[in-house]
């Protein structure tokens, strides 16, 4: 899928049909919807902007859409639109995520000019990438040098470890920081489209090719091509990738008609690529011409110094609007950097935004930390302890705390307690019930 159409959320007909009409009459490809939850269905990696309005219909409002948006989307342009305009409101929405906010009514023109503004454009921090741990520091003075360069960058790292925000980085750094950042994740990409995502294709190039497209490298041009994953491609698409690489040139699938490059490539793997290339699955001439300049991420429990500030930056993302947190209270810093981290900052995350959900004071405490069942399972096999049963409960309860807090929360209301939680109503009613034969009360 490309990063080429704009998502509308207005659950007015008149005002949406009117929002779509604008965009489409510019050449926007417009996805329209009527609230947040058919939103988040919407939601995939063609949509490369997103209008939504405030209040609307449904168990989410824009903010909290906003707010999942991000956590799934960290770098997706949102552009919030209400009829309650106000400098408050503004400020707010900026604070909480939003790149840019539009008081109703507005005129077109207006519209149109945020959709040029921001339309496929990264909606990150610029110095997103942090480096407080002595670890992490030196790999940013080497970032900062390879940056100022047009060499290619091969990031080797552990899954989850923040190759992408580290290739971000370097693009923000670079003489082409004004250009588009464009990623793709290559072992996410079904094996029989990677070629015409990367490459692009005409129309009728083969069946369900209704319009041409540009790949991921056109809609880098300028820019910086991020490749994720580069060790999970095909040997066939290896020689082409390396070809284009060599030549500097693309040519789009179902095309005779080729497009000079100038597009710099930075790729990252988190497996063993002298192991691989070893074993004949992946092309020693192509990791070369990739690996110009090697950059390699330290596991976050290689560098504990930078748990708090990521930690601080992941509470300013998932922060509830009426609800301040301060961070993290120094008993629950002390567990989070003991803790073994196989995860890593994805795993952090996770962590977070629990922690955010079950935090009852302005600051997260230790309680209020639930880390994965995978992460109690790996620190016992490090640490030889037997100790699956007290870990098995000890996970149980944290559940359900987690659980009752939700629903507390939602003065019992089951349903947005399912939905917030991600499970179904059934297996909440079944846990429920569980609790009420263990003599626990709750609304």
């Amino acid at each position: 899928m490309f990063e080429t159409k704009i998502l509308v959320v207005e659950d007015d007909p008149a005002l949406q049909e009117a929002l779509v009409d604008i965009l489409s009459v510019h050449d926007y490809d417009v996805v329209a919807v009527s609230n947040a939850e058919d939103a988040l269905v919407a939601l995939n990696d063609e949509i490369a902007m997103v209008f939504s309005d405030i209040r609307m219909d449904g168990l989410l409002d824009g903010y909290q859409l906003m707010q999942r948006i991000r956590a799934l989307k960290p770098h997706l342009p949102i552009v919030l639109m209400t009829a309650y305009g106000s400098i408050e409101q503004a400020v707010s929405a900026m604070k909480y995520g939003a790149v840019d906010y539009l008081a109703k009514p507005f005129e077109a023109s207006v519209l149109v000019e945020k959709a040029k503004l921001y339309f496929q454009r990264d909606a990150s921090q610029e110095d997103a990438f942090i480096a407080v741990d002595p670890k992490t520091q030196q790999v940013k003075k080497l970032a900062d040098k390879v940056a100022k360069t047009e060499a290619s960058v091969l990031i080797q790292g552990a899954s989850g470890s923040g190759k992408e925000v580290l290739a971000r980085y370097v693009h923000q750094q670079s003489m082409r920081a004004d250009q588009p950042f464009v990623a793709i994740n290559c072992a996410a990409i079904p094996e029989n489209m990677i070629e015409a995502v990367l490459f692009g294709y005409e129309k009728g190039a083969f069946t369900g090719a209704l319009k041409a497209m540009p790949g991921k490298f056109e809609q880098a041009q300028g820019g910086t091509l991020f490749l994720d994953e580069i060790g999970e491609l095909k040997a066939d698409l290896q020689a082409k990738l390396l070809r284009v690489l060599q030549e500097r040139e693309v040519e789009r699938i179902g095309s005779t008609k080729t497009l000079s490059l100038d597009v710099r490539v930075i790729s990252a793997t988190n497996i063993d690529m002298s192991k691989a290339i070893h074993e004949g699955g992946f092309r020693e001439d192509l990791y070369y011409r990739l690996n110009v300049f090697p950059l390699t991420l330290p596991a976050l429990s290689a560098r504990p110094d930078d748990i708090e500030p990521i930690a601080q930056r992941l509470i300013k993302r998932y922060q509830t609007l009426g609800q301040p947190c301060e961070g993290v209270a120094e008993e629950a810093l002390v567990c989070l950097k003991q803790h073994n981290w196989p995860g890593n900052i994805r795993e952090l995350d996770n962590v977070i935004q629990r922690a955010m959900v079950m935090r009852t004071g302005t600051k997260i405490e230790r309680d209020d930390l639930l880390f994965d069942a995978v992460s109690v399972q790996n620190l016992e096999q490090n640490n030889h302890v037997d100790t699956s049963s007290s870990g098995d409960s000890d996970l149980k309860t944290q559940e359900m705390k987690l659980i009752l807090t939700v629903l507390k929360k939602h003065n019992g209301h089951r349903q947005k307690t399912a939905d917030e939680l991600n499970l179904s109503t059934r297996t909440l009613r079944y846990k429920l019930a569980k609790y009420k034969e263990l003599g626990i009360e709750f609304n």
